[in-house]
């Protein structure tokens, strides 16, 4: 089953004294593009996580987001009381105030506050990696789910090339007989003799150059190896997207080869719902 590289999960966890939130987001991208947004005092961990999010996504402009939310009474920036008793009596000097405005200065002076380092604690870590995983499983069900959208479309636009193939296929007699009298005719205007034999030889070989079986047989099989393709169970987009490579091909030849104004329209048709299938090959894992 294919899966898109568009998708978003979450998942929060609630500690004694936090609100810890994953937000994971993801979109279509020819590698794994990782960024990564977490607390400073999160960054040892920063190498393993990446890891773990790479197993996990395999491709994609990846978004990786955690949040930390106080949720305590306990806070890691306090006052710096010493700098700020400092800066109050220096101000004294300067300015004449009460204490109260003298404070409010102070505390917007450099060093005023102190943030004090957050160690990690291994329970709350090992309860953040469950959310983590959570995270990751809700942003894969998006995927699955984006897949299974794209797949119906996917097949239905490889069921109207089909159609259309075979109402090409349907004209190829009406294109062959027209060839013949316009040949014929312009013989016959030329008022010249000419060798039936050799008449024929010519036609066979002008024909035959004109013959749109193989490309036919080809673009049939190439149709039926990306539907078999789409229900593998590895990572295939980049499959699919050499697969529509070649039915661009068929197709292609088969619009050069026409040489009849109902054939080359329905060229255009397969054309049209080819690169609407390559659009959206673009966004599959």
């Amino acid at each position: 089953m294919i899966q898109s590289m568009t998708g978003f999960g979450k998942a929060s966890l609630q500690l004694p004294n936090k609100k810890v939130t994953i937000e994971i987001k993801s979109l279509n991208s020819k590698g794994l593009d990782l960024n990564v947004r977490m607390p400073s005092a999160f960054r040892e961990m920063e190498l393993t996580l990446r890891n773990r999010v790479a197993q996990a996504l395999e491709r994609g402009k990846v978004d990786f987001s955690m949040y930390i939310e106080v949720t305590g009474e306990e806070t890691t920036t306090k006052v710096n009381a010493p700098i700020v008793k400092a800066y109050i009596n220096q101000l004294r000097e300067v300015v004449n105030g009460d204490e109260t405005e003298l404070m409010k200065m102070a505390v917007r002076m450099p060093d005023a506050l102190k943030t004090e380092r957050e160690e990690i604690d291994e329970e709350d870590w090992n309860q953040i990696q469950d959310i983590i995983g959570q995270a990751l499983e809700n942003i894969r069900s998006f995927r699955v789910s984006e897949g299974e959208a794209l797949e119906k479309d996917f097949k239905a636009r490889i069921n109207n090339i089909m159609s259309l193939m075979k109402e090409t296929v349907g004209y190829d007699t009406e294109r062959i007989e027209n060839v013949k009298k316009r040949l014929q005719t312009a013989i016959d205007e030329l008022k010249v003799n000419v060798d039936e034999n050799r008449f024929e030889q010519e036609l066979i070989y002008y024909l035959e150059k004109m013959d749109i079986t193989e490309e036919k047989v080809r673009l049939e099989n190439h149709l039926n190896y990306f539907v078999e393709t789409l229900s593998g169970n590895e990572a295939n987009g980049r499959k699919l997207g050499f697969i529509t490579q070649e039915m661009g091909r068929e197709i292609n030849t088969m619009g050069s080869k026409a040489n009849h104004a109902q054939m080359q329209k329905l060229v255009v048709q397969m054309k049209d719902e080819l690169e609407k299938i390559k659009e959206q090959v673009l966004n599959i894992l």
